[in-house]
Parts: C-alpha cells; sequence; structure tokens
C-alpha cells in the first residue's frame, strides 16, 4: 500500500484556536493533520467529504514549524565529536531533549578531529526521521579541519588541514564516506578549495564559508563555484572593513549568481554577537538568516569543565571558554533562547524570528518543500508556544512527542 493510501485511511486532527505561522503570516486558522502530513481542508471537505476525526484545542497558542538546527556540537553532556563505543545513543539522548526546545531536526556538528575520529564517528550517524524518541537528524555537519590556522577559534591546530594536489581526495581521505555528510564548513582561501566546493556541492553536500580570514572577492568566487551558507557571521571571520568587507560583504554583494540567495548563521545567546551586529546582519539580508545554537556538549549542565572534541572547555554562567582561555568555544543557550533573545534584540517581527530557525535552514538544505513551513503537504513537525515564544509542546508527524508541565494540547 502506497503512503497516500494509507494517509488516506488515517484519521484527522484539527488544531483549533491557534495562529498558524503560514506564508509569513500568523494566521488565525485551524490547523488539519493526516499521516504526518499538513492537510489541506478544502480537499477533505468537498472532495472527501469528511470532518475531523479528533480536535485539540490550542488555547490561543501560536503553531509554528519545528525548529531545524544546522549546527550542534553536541549538549546535555554528550560531545558529538568523540569516538565513543556508542556514538548513537548519545545523538539519540540529545535527540530526545531537544525536543524540549522545539527542535524537531538537527546536525550533529563535528568540530576539527584527527582522521581517525571521522572514520568511526561518521558512519554512526545517519540521516533518520524524528518522532517520539527524538528529533531527526538531517545529516552531519562538519566544521573543520581545512579551515585557517589565523581564525581557527576553539579548533585544535594540530588536526588542522589543507588541500594538496589532490584536494578531494584529501577529504575522502580525511572524512572517508560522506554518505551521511549534510554540510561541509571550509576556508575558501585555502588553495584547490574551489575544487573542493564543486565536488561536493555535485554529491549534495552544503558548503559553508567559516573560520576564514578571506576577502570579498574569495568569497564571491566560493559561491560562484557552489558556496551558499556562511558559518557563524562575525565569528571567526576577518572583521568587517569598509575597503574590503571580507566574508560578511556577501550579505550585499552584487556579485553573487542571479537569483542566488546566501544564507548565513547568527548565533544570537547574547554571548556571540553584540546585538547591534544582529540587527545590521538582520536589516542588511533578513531573508538569508539562520539562527543555530553552535551548541556545545555543556548544553544543559551548568558551571564546570566539559569536553569539546579534542579540547577541555571551562563553564561559567552564560560563557564557555576552551580552558584556560578568553577563546569562545560554542554556545550553551538552546533554540528557544536564541530566538527569544534575537526577536529582542533586533525588534523584528515575531514572524521573522521563528522563520530563522525553521524557513530559512530548511531552505538552505533544500527541504523547504516538507519542513519548515506549514504548508499544505509539509510534514506536520511543529511547536506549540505562548505569546512569549516559550515552548508548550512539540509535535513530529502530527504527533504529540514533548510537553510542558500544566500546558495545553
Amino acid at each position: 500500500m502506497r503512503r497516500g493510501q494509507r494517509a488516506a485511511g488515517a484519521p484527522v486532527r484539527q488544531f483549533t484556536n491557534c495562529r498558524i505561522l503560514r506564508g509569513g503570516t500568523l494566521l488565525r486558522e485551524d490547523l488539519w493533520v493526516r499521516g504526518g502530513r499538513i492537510l489541506d481542508p478544502e480537499k477533505l471537505f468537498f472532495e472527501e467529504r469528511r470532518m475531523a476525526d479528533e480536535q485539540r484545542d490550542c488555547g490561543g497558542c501560536i503553531l509554528a514549524p519545528g525548529f531545524i538546527d544546522v549546527q550542534m556540537n553536541g549538549g546535555f553532556g554528550v560531545d558529538f565529536s568523540k569516538a565513543t563505543k556508542d556514538v548513537g545513543s548519545g545523538i539519540a539522548l540529545v535527540a530526545q531533549r531537544i525536543l524540549a526546545h522545539g527542535v524537531t531536526s538537527f546536525c550533529p556538528t563535528l568540530v576539527t578531529s584527527p582522521p581517525e575520529i571521522y572514520h568511526k564517528v561518521l558512519p554512526q550517524i545517519p540521516v533518520k526521521s524524528g518522532g517520539p524518541h527524538g528529533a531527526g537528524v538531517l545529516g552531519v555537519h562538519l566544521e573543520g579541519p581545512f579551515i585557517s590556522r589565523e581564525k581557527r577559534g576553539a579548533h585544535p591546530e594540530a588536526y588542522l588541514r589543507s588541500f594538496e594536489d589532490n584536494a578531494f581526495h584529501d577529504v575522502l581521505a580525511t572524512y572517508g564516506a560522506l554518505d551521511n555528510v549534510r554540510i561541509v564548513t571550509l576556508a575558501p582561501e585555502l588553495n584547490r578549495s574551489h575544487e573542493v566546493i564543486q565536488a561536493l556541492t555535485a554529491q549534495g553536500i552544503c558548503v559553508s564559508l567559516g573560520h576564514s580570514v578571506a576577502d570579498l572577492g574569495t568569497a564571491e568566487v566560493a559561491v560562484q563555484n557552489g558556496a551558499t551558507f556562511i558559518t557563524h557571521l562575525f565569528n571567526a571571520m576577518l572583521p568587517f572593513h569598509h575597503r574590503d568587507p571580507g566574508i560578511v560583504g556577501l550579505l550585499t554583494s552584487d556579485q553573487l549568481p542571479p537569483g542566488h540567495c546566501i544564507f548565513y548563521g547568527m548565533i544570537a545567546d547574547g554571548i556571540h554577537t553584540n546585538p547591534a551586529a544582529l540587527r545590521i546582519a538582520h536589516r542588511a539580508h533578513p531573508q538569508g538568516l539562520v539562527l543555530v545554537t553552535d551548541a556545545v556538549p555543556a548544553l544543559g549542565l551548568g558551571n564546570g569543565r566539559h569536553t569539546l572534541g579534542q579540547q577541555e572547555v571551562e563553564v561559567n554562567g552564560l560563557i564557555a571558554c576552551i580552558a584556560g582561555t578568553k577563546t569562545l568555544c560554542g554556545s550553551i543557550a538552546p533554540m528557544d533562547v536564541c530566538i527569544r533573545h534575537f526577536l529582542q534584540a533586533t525588534g523584528c517581527s515575531v514572524e521573522s524570528a521563528l522563520e530563522a530557525a525553521s524557513l530559512h535552514p530548511a531552505q538552505l538544505l533544500g527541504l523547504e518543500k516538507t519542513k519548515g513551513s506549514l504548508d499544505f503537504g509539509a510534514d506536520a513537525d511543529f511547536v506549540v508556544l505562548d505569546d512569549t515564544l516559550h515552548v508548550q509542546a512539540t509535535y513530529i508527524s502530527g504527533e504529540l512527542v514533548w510537553k510542558a508541565e500544566e500546558a495545553g494540547p
């Protein structure tokens, strides 16, 4: 039996008394779900002559597409860059815990590591659909080791690499099979990087520019070769300069391919990016902004010493640094906190803040027909929020997977 036939016989759920985010606007409409997908009620009424089998009153809450985090290094004590005996159990734990923050899909991220780590870890992180067990895995984000030594940030210098004569062969030798990889962050100024960008994008892998000292011209060539993303804008790149704005200048460049939208990650945790910088980026290029957590394994653990790949991390309050230094090494703010801070810092609309964590990352990954929206036919992955954007419930494929105590539907 085909999926469409199974869905036609599945029960219809109607979520009422809510405002749904659709087409950039919060609409006072009901949300209809069947077989894990968003349903067009007109077709249900007029073609099938059916009504809802179940109604759920949302108490006036906002229903937004499930959040998508494309840069997450770990959390709750789990370090994705550690070659443990059972990597899958760590991924599963994080996938389950982030449901409370409205995240329904994510890209586990590995920081710069020796080749043996990639060879052991990557085969153990397959793409996986979300459900009651946790958020879905969209593919791995490999941040490094092909990055700038000068702008390596928290990445260990000993394991950084450059491209040799057979550039893409170097990539395969470092990472191993790329079957489970969705994003690769690299520095475009590295010799032969254009070959690697072209080869990766030909395999459907998103190339992101970051940890780089590239000037604007070099960054523009990288985009012309297929790069579509910027890793944590402003962080670990040359600062904006009026004569050569560097990678930051891509936000307003007129040298990009026609119709090409450059996306860029922003860590809106109140630590990594000054509110004024958030406002500048958003006002310059709002449709490309993608909120990321860049969460480290210390997320959810509190103060103390933790790990990030090959390095030791020290957390003090809201700040995580490489132990013994003042070098930031990621965030300990979950996605819902980043959304609320972004909204407050930029003064943007609620709709814009929510789309930066849902629609935009889905568009970046080419998943906008199934993820990141509540359009008819899309996956019924959504989050129920109160007016202050605190998560009340999380749904994947139309099924409740997390609910706050004393919350509504």
